[in-house]
């Protein structure tokens, strides 16, 4: 990896997921997806993310949240598993910072409720944002609305927003989801990139790592949007791998056969 830096002359490893937020690319549709978050969090409802694995879902979630400023709101973040009712209760006073040894739902329950209340009693809003949404059994989904609800629902307290695969939009259709579903004021689909939106990604990555000029030839670029179906996480690893192949072949200029290379080393 020492190599595969020096020989290109990066400053920092290039095309890493944890890029920071104000270093993203301007994906299409991402601003709208950010709009779409706030006003869900402005209305205390719920916010719906969908798109395949790799295309950038969570990165989005970092995107958004960073918008809300700590003072005037307190971030819940779970990433959802397909356990029980009562493991996910018990992940949210984990990311409360409370006491989840009761074995009582109930219990349980009404504490989280109680720190929602106190949190916006501190002019706080508190939002509750679940990762990997889709894992969630339909009971579950259930469950979110009824946390959500305040002195006979005439108090939005806390608005929810949920991330996921394609799946989360069937689970949210069926019967029991459905006074959850009904809060849903924004739904924001994640696409795979474009060829020319993929061009424009490698370069961005490259100048973010120090590099200026383009070092993937076009067939190259091709290949990374072929092979990663314009999806970030998989262009990610095609286009590091490309690079690392490119230099153990001391080649300046990443072809579509370094693409290939690298491609015969991940899913």
């Amino acid at each position: 990896m020492t190599h595969f830096k020096n020989f290109f002359a990066f400053l920092k490893e290039p095309f890493v997921q944890d890029i920071r937020v104000s270093d993203l690319y301007p994906l299409p549709g991402l601003n709208a997806l950010v709009e779409r978050f706030l006003y869900a969090v402005d209305l205390g409802a719920v916010s719906v993310i969908t798109g395949e694995v790799g295309s950038g879902k969570s990165t989005s979630l970092r995107l958004s949240t960073s918008k809300l400023h700590p003072s005037g709101y307190h971030i819940i973040a779970v990433t959802a598993h397909t356990g029980s009712v009562m493991e996910f209760i018990r992940q949210i006073s984990i990311a409360l910072d409370m006491d989840c040894r009761s074995p009582s739902r109930a219990l349980l329950t009404r504490t989280i409720r109680t720190m929602i209340t106190e949190i916006a009693s501190r002019k706080q809003i508190p939002v509750l944002v679940i990762d990997e949404a889709h894992l969630m059994r339909i009971e579950v989904l259930a469950q979110i609305h009824t946390l959500m609800q305040f002195e006979f629902d005439s108090q939005p307290l806390m608005p929810v927003i949920m991330s996921g695969q394609n799946s989360l939009i069937d689970k949210l259709m069926y019967h029991t989801s459905r006074p959850l579903a009904s809060r849903v004021v924004g739904k924001s689909h994640l696409e795979g990139l474009k060829l020319k939106d993929m061009k424009g990604y490698l370069k961005h990555h490259l100048e973010i790592a120090g590099i200026k000029e383009q070092l993937f030839s076009e067939e190259a670029i091709l290949a990374i949007h072929q092979g990663s179906g314009g999806l970030l996480r998989k262009a990610n690893n095609l286009a590091r791998g490309a690079l690392m192949a490119a230099a153990h072949k001391s080649s300046f200029v990443v072809s579509a056969e370094h693409v290939r290379i690298a491609s015969t080393e991940i899913f």
